[in-house]
């Protein structure tokens, strides 16, 4: 199938690097997809970076966005399932920091325009959120097993909630002032996660927001994610997310099945119209970086992206690079 050119959108590094050793053939993969940018994910480590910014340098791939912690960390405190810029203790706190700010630097050096970032979340003594979407899948969301560990669940979110939101925003305070002084050109975009317990809710990403008013600190809207906490009962996924259009930085485009997530949209779920709610946030994201599973074939992956194209353009008047009879090549 002949690829078209799919900028402005941009690709993640997560869909083929466990496949990669070396950045550069990670690169050229998804370079052969269409995509002339790409976002570097957290499991991008400096070895990979070696042979990745030489191609940065010539112009051969442009970076549309780092997810931090980049480049990766080994260190679970500091991953992406942790509490991270939410600690307490003032030590680890400070080290999530400077991470970040470490992540802000190479975005920076790299020409990207922002920073993803997992805030943080609310600890649990362990993942109650596997054991949510186990019974989710073995017994449906009305069970009363379901209903029942979930009410704990929300308990116990709502009680501590406050407190990680709190250390987050000062975390994020810091992060901002630092970064501004130092005078790196990237927006911070706080994402809507993949677990229960994680922040920010939407509303949580809204006080967030809201409280570093003028900062360079927006929304990074995971479509994917959203669906999955509102099939769990988190929040309105699609009505929150249109709501906030004005505060998103940027956009992960993953459809989810069940509570499956990184699948091509449409194509994978078979249903299409679903994901049409989610067409003005991709229509007026400022970043718009697919983010999608290893399973997903390159044929796949251009015949899911002819799809949204075709539908933004009905539906929105959103017109592509191909659509505006651009060559294939670097936007």
């Amino acid at each position: 199938m002949n690829r078209i050119n799919k900028s402005p959108f941009s690709f993640s590094t997560c869909w083929n690097i466990k496949k990669h050793a070396i950045g550069r053939s990670m690169i050229e993969e998804i370079r052969s997809l269409g995509f002339s940018k790409v976002e570097l994910n957290y499991n991008v480590t400096k070895d990979m970076l070696t042979t990745i910014e030489p191609m940065i340098e010539r112009g051969e791939i442009g970076i549309s966005s780092v997810h931090n912690t980049f480049p990766h960390v080994a260190d679970p405190d500091y991953g992406t399932d942790s509490v991270l810029l939410g600690f307490e203790d003032e030590e680890r706190r400070q080290r999530a920091i400077q991470l970040l700010l470490r992540s802000a630097e190479y975005a920076h050096r790299y020409g990207a325009e922002a920073v993803v970032v997992h805030p943080g979340e609310v600890l649990f003594e362990y993942n109650i959120d596997h054991e949510l979407k186990a019974i989710y899948k073995t017994e449906g969301p009305d069970s009363p097993a379901y209903r029942g560990l979930w009410k704990k669940m929300i308990e116990r979110r709502e009680a501590l909630s406050e407190f990680y939101i709190r250390n987050i925003q000062r975390s994020l305070e810091e992060v901002c002032d630092e970064s501004v002084k130092r005078g790196y050109k990237v927006q911070f975009g706080i994402e809507t996660r993949s677990r229960c317990n994680q922040i920010p809710t939407l509303q949580e990403a809204i006080t967030i927001i809201d409280s570093l008013a003028g900062a360079p600190l927006g929304l990074w809207y995971d479509i994917g994610h959203g669906i999955m906490m509102e099939r769990m009962g988190l929040y309105d996924n699609a009505r929150e997310a249109n709501e906030m259009i004005g505060k998103i930085v940027g956009i992960h485009i993953h459809e989810t099945i069940e509570l499956s997530d990184h699948w091509c949209p449409y194509l994978h779920s078979g249903d299409m119209t679903y994901f049409d709610r989610f067409l003005p946030i991709i229509a007026a994201a400022p970043i718009k970086v697919y983010e999608l599973k290893a399973a997903c074939t390159p044929d796949d992956i251009e015949q899911s992206h002819r799809i949204l194209l075709d539908k933004l353009e009905a539906q929105t008047g959103f017109a592509s690079m191909e659509k505006e009879g651009k060559p294939y090549g670097l936007s």
